[in-house]
């Protein structure tokens, strides 16, 4: 069953379908039935999984660019997996979200969603660095329209605009980066050029990087994933982004961390060496972001923008779980990365719902949402104690192992670490009294309309899940645990660390 590649065409498919559509009705039901498809068919490719094989499974590879040796080769292991089922369940939730919130071109819209739909599922599934790279930019044009068409404020044609500049900007080291290797391939070769290019990231990963090039490879593989992470001080373009455009594309720029999967995908195991030399500036970077974040995030008086800027804090702690290079920093930084989906994407929904009522998500238009709205404040509730990583939910489990992991790295950045989920608790919470608690005071608060069934329905999801994995996290776990190893025993079989630090840090 060639399932990863109609993973990536059903959505592809049905965005041409969709946009060439006439009857808006029949657009937006289309849509929603390809959507569920598309979850469907992930879930199939997680069901065909072998959790107890850490190399890459569902391969399939045909040939593209003959000349250049490059190929459609696409596959997933257990770091990747999960985030296909997630993205797709995202998507869905988006199109549900926008169901009457979109009232122009309408049948584009959804088109759009689903083409990067499909053009994310490319990314997390392609094992060809030129194929990841096409992924990559194409989806540049689909959030630059998404953005600029449907944007909710006034300079959303300038957000749209900044959006697309940071990621041109950070697709030229990626480019060069990708270049380098395969030159580097067909010169280990002692063979030609273009004829003994490779792009394939399998190969890569057996192919000696000389010294040399290692910290040139990995500074331009982080500098192009920072922007789209984002590091600061790359941020800017998320919280103007939120403010300005849809609050659905809001939910998918915070909830699918396209930046921070590259990071650990491709930067680290590319250039080993130099990932382990310099883990320290990866370590900086993310207590930066998670420091940073937090206290600008203390300042808002906008739901969107404050989950903006928390989006780049807890930016900040995966980068840290992943500079700790032990096994349990991989896996919680895996963790919390699917947990952004579910609690970050969900949260940037529920903003919208109140977007769409009282026109404003600002402090002063609100305060006694809970009141009026019961049913909308328990899901925010719920998926704001998940941001905290209360007990009991998914976010727990996460920072725990982030938190422990970063301990065990270097007790700075567990401190660090720590200190960052003090201040996330501090400014959620501090948010929440003041916009869902207290006295009524704003009419249009008093006479807003609860949670719809439909909208309802599309929160339960996501409130089951983190209430899932937080109980039995090992569900999610054991799917990652062997790809983390085999990911983390690269890395740590270099010279600079001993055998001996290697079986301690992969010991679970």
């Amino acid at each position: 069953m060639k399932i990863l590649s109609l993973i990536i065409a059903i959505p592809l498919a049905g965005a041409l379908a969709t946009g060439l559509s006439r009857d808006i009705k029949l657009a937006k039901i289309f849509a929603l039935v390809v959507a569920a498809a598309e979850l469907i068919a992930t879930l199939v490719a997680v069901r065909l999984f072998n959790t107890d094989d850490g190399t890459f499974q569902l391969l399939e590879k045909y040939a593209w660019i003959p000349s250049l040796n490059i190929e459609y080769l696409v596959g997933v292991d257990g770091i990747s997996v999960l985030f296909l089922p997630m993205t797709a369940l995202l998507t869905l939730m988006t199109i549900i979200a926008s169901w009457h919130s979109v009232q122009q071109l309408s049948c584009l819209h959804f088109a759009l969603l689903l083409l990067l739909e499909g053009l994310s599922m490319g990314i997390f599934a392609a094992l060809d660095m030129v194929l990841f790279f096409m992924f990559w930019e194409l989806t540049l044009p689909p959030i630059f329209l998404l953005i600029g068409l449907w944007g909710i404020g006034p300079a959303r044609r300038n957000a749209a605009s900044k959006y697309t500049l940071f990621m041109l900007f950070g697709g030229v080291p990626l480019l060069l980066a990708i270049i380098m290797l395969a030159i580097n391939h067909a010169n280990g070769m002692n063979g030609t050029i273009p004829h003994d290019l490779s792009f394939s990231f399998p190969t890569l990963l057996e192919t000696p990087l000389p010294d040399a090039l290692q910290s040139s490879i990995f500074l331009l593989l982080l500098l192009g994933f920072a922007v789209k992470a984002p590091l600061v001080p790359f941020h800017t373009w998320l919280p103007l982004a939120a403010m300005e455009g849809p609050t659905q594309i809001a939910a998918l720029l915070t909830g699918l961390k396209l930046g921070v999967y590259g990071i650990l995908r491709f930067t680290l195991p590319l250039a080993p060496s130099a990932a382990v030399e310099y883990n320290w500036v990866l370590g900086i970077l993310g207590a930066i972001a998670l420091i940073y974040g937090a206290l600008i995030a203390l300042q808002q008086t906008n739901l969107r923008r404050l989950l903006a800027y928390a989006s780049v804090s807890h930016v900040g702690l995966v980068i840290i779980g992943i500079a700790s290079l032990n096994i349990q920093g991989i896996q919680g930084a895996i963790f919390q990365l699917l947990n952004f989906t579910l609690a970050a994407g969900s949260l940037m929904l529920i903003a919208g719902f109140i977007q769409q009522r009282l026109g404003s998500t600002e402090m002063l238009h609100l305060g006694g949402l809970a009141k009026t709205m019961p049913r909308l404040a328990c899901c925010y509730f719920l998926l704001a104690l998940t941001s905290m990583g209360i007990p009991g939910t998914s976010g727990f489990p996460a920072e725990l192992l982030l938190i422990l992991g970063a301990l065990l790295a270097h007790p700075s950045l567990g401190i660090t670490a720590l200190a960052g989920a003090v201040l996330g608790a501090t400014y959620t919470l501090s948010f929440t009294r003041r916009a869902f608690l207290g006295p009524v005071i704003q009419p249009d608060v008093r006479q807003a309309q609860d949670l719809l069934p439909r909208e309802l329905a599309l929160l339960c999801v996501p409130a089951l899940l983190v209430l899932m994995f937080g109980l039995f996290p090992n569900s999610v776990l054991k799917i990652n645990q062997k790809a983390a190893e085999t990911w983390l025993s690269r890395l740590l079989e270099q010279p600079e660390l001993g055998g001996r630090e290697l079986a301690g840090n992969l010991r679970p």
